[in-house]
């Protein structure tokens, strides 16, 4: 599939169906537009228009740091990654990831789908286990497993968490439009791996789905002079849990797999004995079911409690490719 709009060269003089139309004067050289190529992917899914869609340009070094926020924004998907040379000798390729309104410093989709694209278009060898992306966060570290599936199963390790402020439950009730009740008796917490979010736990299914959140209900609970946070809303299920993650502070109503908020969850429920902390566990968390994206992010939890690293993984669907001529 191509995209992108085609602005006719000018010469001394250019042909429309019959009609002779003389070319405008122009002082100077016109510059001719530039193409850029793009991927579409869905992530954390292996069926195609499920999951979380992301938009990978391979070849980002001609595209600026304004234009690249523009690009987003044009796109309005969750994320849009550009891809670039590394600055350091440890990172396979430099990722800049933005959503339709800011750059992030991390984000888990963006980072599963470059490195799914990176060994697709042969960027970095598929043979290749292990290897890393810098952003602005640092190094993530990838893990690539193959098995009998035909696409690998891609795992980042999350970076570094941080505890951060308890919150109300009442408060983070009313903001979601909940009763206290429907709330597990856990007290909501905001946890970040670069990407801060508030933590919910709300006791089934039925209510994480009647939950919402907007920018009123977000300041309600978030000190607005600082970073805006997600707000993650979620039941524990017999291996995992199953969630839901709001964002308009970044311009994202709700995002159907936010894997930079899938470690911290992990960690939350870790803490709370929610889930087991075992060295090796194995966890599922099911997002975005209930806007139509069902997506399945895979947690491991490395050493107890995640002492030695969570990793979250999950699979990536291509679903078309196209040109951006600017």
């Amino acid at each position: 599939m191509k995209a992108g709009r085609k602005t006719p060269e000018l010469g001394a003089d250019s042909i429309k169906g019959r009609e002779r139309v003389s070319a405008p004067s122009v002082k100077g050289t016109v510059s001719a537009p530039h193409a850029h190529r793009y991927l579409v992917v869905d992530v954390f899914t292996e069926d195609p228009l499920e999951g979380n869609a992301l938009a990978v340009f391979p070849e980002a070094s001609k595209i600026d740091d304004g234009l690249m926020q523009r690009i987003a924004r044009e796109l309005n998907l969750a994320e849009t990654a550009f891809i670039l040379p590394a600055s350091r000798p440890d990172c396979a390729v430099g990722v800049r990831i933005f959503t339709p309104t800011r750059e992030m410093v991390f984000a888990g989709h963006p980072t599963i789908g470059t490195a799914f694209v990176l060994l697709e278009e042969g960027i970095v060898p598929r043979q290749e286990e292990h290897f890393a992306l810098e952003e602005k966060v640092g190094p993530v570290a990838i893990r690539v497993e193959w098995g009998e599936r035909r696409r690998p199963l891609i795992w980042l390790r999350t970076p570094p968490l941080e505890q951060g402020r308890v919150y109300d439950r009442r408060v983070c009730a009313e903001a979601l439009g909940l009763e206290l009740n429907d709330l597990m008796d856990i007290a909501p917490q905001l946890v970040s791996a670069g990407n801060p979010t508030i933590f919910i736990p709300v006791r089934d299914k039925a209510t994480v789905d009647r939950a919402f959140i907007d920018s009123r209900g977000l300041r309600s609970i978030t000190d607005t002079d600082r970073e805006p946070a997600c707000v993650f809303v979620f039941t524990p299920t017999g291996g995992g849990a199953y969630s839901r993650m709001f964002a308009p502070g970044y311009g994202i109503v709700e995002d159907p797999a936010t894997g930079s908020s899938t470690g911290p969850l992990a960690a939350f429920m870790m803490r709370h004995g929610l889930v087991s902390g075992a060295p090796g566990t194995r966890l599922i968390s099911e997002q975005g079911t209930k806007m139509g994206r069902r997506s399945i992010l895979y947690v491991h939890v490395m050493g107890q409690d995640g002492a030695e690293g969570i990793e979250v993984g999950g699979y990536v669907t291509p679903v078309a490719e196209a040109t951006m001529s600017l």
